[in-house]
C-alpha cells in the first residue's frame, strides 16, 4: 500500500505540489497525467526519495519513506545508462552491497524478465532506444520492489517500439510487482496501461479526476469504450474542447 498524507512541496516559496492525499492499494498500474508543469514528476522524485516533502507523510506499506529504498524502483525517460558498463553491470549497479553470488542470481532474473540475455555483454551504443529502455527497466527491477516508478519511460521511443514496450510492461505486472505508478503525457497509453488514472492539475499539483478504468484486457483503441475515456480525459486536460472536470 503506498499512502500519501496531507503532503505538499515548495521550492523558494513557490507550492509546487499539495496538499495532496492519495492511497493506491490493489491497483496493479496507477497512471498519472497532466499538463506539462502541473507537478507529476515532482511527485514521482517524493514517492522515490530523492526529496522530501515540505510537509505532510509518504510510506509504503507503513514504512515512511525518508530516502531511496530497494523496495521503490525507478526508471526514467533516459534510461541513463553507464556508456563504459555492459548491459549486466549496468543492471547491477545498486546491488554492490549484496553478496556476490546474489547479485549474479538477481541481475540473470532481471536480464530474463525483459528478454535481454542475450546482450548481457553488449555496451550500451550497441543496443537500440528499445533495448536500452528495458535496461533501465530492468535495472529498475532487479531488487525486486514492491513499488515501481516509472517518469515517460516510453516517450522517446518509435510507435512500434512504444506499443511493444507497453506490452511488455503489462507482462511482468502484477505478482513480481504489486504497484506500478506510471507518469506520461500519453492519453492512450494511459487507457492501454492502467487499473486506475488520476488527473492532475496544477501547479500546486492536486488531483482534479481519480478514475478507475474498467475497460477489460487487451483494450482496443479503436472501442467505443476506449475513445469514450479518451475524449472525458482531452476534456479534463483540455477545458477549451468541453466542459472539463472537477475532482470526480
Amino acid at each position: 500500500m503506498i499512502e500519501i498524507h496531507s503532503v505538499t512541496k515548495t521550492y523558494d516559496g513557490f507550492r509546487a505540489l499539495g496538499p495532496l492525499d492519495l492511497t493506491i492499494d490493489h491497483e496493479h498500474v496507477v497512471t498519472v497525467i497532466g499538463p506539462s508543469g502541473c507537478g507529476k514528476s515532482t511527485l514521482l522524485r517524493l514517492l522515490a526519495g530523492l526529496e522530501a516533502p515540505t510537509s505532510g507523510r509518504l510510506a509504503v506499506d507503513g514504512r515512511p519513506i525518508v530516502g531511496p529504498r530497494h523496495d521503490i524502483g525507478v526508471a526514467f525517460q533516459d534510461p541513463r545508462l553507464m556508456p563504459w558498463l555492459t548491459v549486466r553491470r549496468n543492471i547491477g549497479l545498486g546491488l554492490w552491497d549484496r553478496p556476490a553470488e546474489e547479485r549474479r542470481a538477481a541481475v540473470e532474473a532481471a536480464l530474463a524478465r525483459v528478454s535481454l540475455g542475450a546482450f548481457a555483454e553488449s555496451l550500451p551504443k550497441q543496443l537500440s532506444g528499445g533495448m536500452a529502455q528495458r535496461v533501465g527497466l530492468a535495472r529498475a527491477l532487479v531488487a525486486r520492489p514492491r513499488f515501481l516508478l516509472l517518469d515517460e519511460p516510453f516517450s522517446a521511443l518509435d510507435p512500434l517500439t512504444r506499443i511493444q514496450m507497453q506490452d511488455h510492461l503489462l507482462d511482468i505486472v502484477g505478482d513480481e510487482i504489486p504497484n506500478v505508478l506510471l507518469i506520461t503525457h500519453d492519453i492512450e497509453e494511459a487507457i492501454v496501461l492502467s487499473d486506475r488514472i488520476l488527473v492532475l492539475g496544477g501547479p500546486p499539483a492536486r488531483i482534479r479526476r481519480d478514475l478507475v478504468v474498467d475497460l477489460p484486457r487487451p483494450r482496443h483503441r479503436a472501442s467505443a469504450g476506449f475513445q469514450a475515456l479518451k475524449t472525458l480525459l482531452l476534456d479534463d486536460l483540455f477545458p477549451r474542447h468541453g466542459a472539463g472536470a472537477e475532482a470526480a
